[in-house]
């Protein structure tokens, strides 16, 4: 009997790549990893398809997706650099809104189930932590499209899942992106003093986790908004000290400041983050903290200067 399929855009991405490598080890799906170039994925994994797509081509989205037929559909891939979003904002809108609408149709077609991802720069951050009844309110351009392509899933009329994230952490396997574990690392072992902001908060999120959430997601056909992000509410600042303690580097050479002493084009909500207990509570959820996100990222440093 043939499984289900399951589509990913952005499957080079760092949530695509650790969505892929789960389901390939869970083989509760056929895998079809799709993105915009050619597969970046290591050579070794096997157990999956992977096929060019660029989301905001509709012709290339309907053929993709006719040809597959999926049953589930994980729309990673999107533009979330805020900064770039906020200056370019015909391509901002063309990859987080058009393209969202590409994929309802083509997904209307076919009964598939879309799960799509958001952030909780959809929020103000008056007066976070959020859960999933709390009202948007989006301060930056990046966060406005991203509310728009949310509203264009609820009344799409298909079965759809919302999974709202923030600050996702993890190491892509050719480590060619970096986090704020990695960024405070690199510069504490190279002697530099660094300053980050006390008045921010998130709940960081480790990237393995949030490919978990997707698949339980996936797995049990949840529907709705679900917040899957870590469980730690924490500023930069505290993910620095952390991550210089893990390490046993230098905190000393670790400064606070706040939002007032940067200058950034596009605004940044202060306080999000996300209340997690319905994941918890109606998937089994069960995130790592953030110590054991950086422990994990240690051994997987460690790995990637081995092979």
């Amino acid at each position: 009997m043939s499984k289900p399929t399951i589509l990913i855009t952005g499957a080079n991405g760092l949530l695509g790549q650790k969505l892929v490598e789960q389901l390939i080890h869970r083989g509760t799906f056929d895998v079809l990893a799709t993105g915009r170039g050619k597969c970046r994925l290591p050579r070794d994994w096997k157990g999956y398809i992977y096929s060019q797509m660029d989301i905001t081509d509709q012709d290339q989205v309907n053929r993709v997706i006719d040809n597959s037929r999926p049953a589930v559909f994980i729309h990673c891939a999107s533009m979330t650099n805020v900064d770039q979003c906020e200056t370019d904002r015909d391509a901002c809108f063309s990859q987080n809104v058009e393209a969202v609408d590409f994929i309802v149709q083509a997904c209307k077609r076919h009964n598939s189930h879309l799960i799509h991802l958001s952030t909780d720069f959809i929020f103000d951050g008056k007066t976070g932590p959020y859960d999933e009844l709390d009202a948007a309110n989006p301060i930056n351009f990046y966060g406005l499209t991203k509310l728009e392509s949310e509203n264009m899933v609820r009344q799409s009329g298909i079965d759809w899942t919302i999974v709202r994230t923030g600050l996702v952490y993890g190491i892509s396997y050719d480590m060619s992106r970096s986090n704020i574990v990695l960024w405070v690392k690199g510069a504490l072992e190279n002697g530099k003093d660094l300053t980050l902001v006390t008045d921010q908060f998130r709940t960081p999120t480790l990237a393995e986790d949030l490919a978990e959430g997707c698949i339980l997601i996936a797995e049990q056909k949840a529907t709705g908004i679900y917040n899957i992000s870590g469980n730690d509410y924490l500023t930069p600042y505290d993910m620095a000290i952390e991550t210089a303690r893990f390490f046993g580097l230098d905190a000393s050479k670790i400064h606070k400041s706040d939002s007032t002493q940067f200058s950034q084009t596009a605004k940044r909500p202060l306080k999000t983050g996300f209340i997690i207990d319905k994941a918890v509570a109606n998937l089994g959820y069960s995130p790592h903290s953030f110590k054991e996100g950086i422990e994990l990222l240690s051994k997987q440093i460690n790995y990637s200067l081995t092979v």
